[in-house]
């Protein structure tokens, strides 16, 4: 792939440019994310929201919760297969993407899968 991966945040209010922040200071990695917020929008502006941010890039979009707004409008976006969508995102899997924007669309949707619920524990 000549060109990294660019992740796509997708949320409800300010919580994607949070999260695009903290992981930018954690890691250092900037200009990676490009967040998206649906405040303000209908589903119609969200959607040119994801687009627009998505624009001709290998991407993969990243969105808060597993239904709602942000994730209707990811999926109508990404009708076309070439932009995987991933649920329930979280800072270790956003950490992870950064350092692996080298991987197809695909192969890095599922390692950030497996990395976000992996980092999801009980501490004894």
């Amino acid at each position: 792939m000549s060109e990294p991966l660019r992740g796509v945040v997708v949320s409800h209010g300010d919580i994607a440019q949070a999260m695009v922040a903290a992981v930018e200071q954690i890691s250092g990695v900037k200009g990676a994310l490009v967040p998206v917020s649906n405040t303000g929008c209908d589903r119609g502006s969200i959607v040119k929201r994801i687009g627009d941010a998505v624009a001709d890039h290998p991407a993969v979009v990243f969105v808060d919760l597993p239904s709602g707004s942000c994730l209707i409008a990811a999926m109508q976006r990404a009708r076309d297969g070439q932009v995987p969508v991933v649920t329930g995102v979280n800072l270790p899997m956003l950490i992870d993407f950064v350092f692996h924007r080298e991987l197809s669309p695909e192969a890095a949707a599922a390692r950030v899968v497996k990395a976000g619920a992996d980092s999801i524990k009980q501490p004894a």
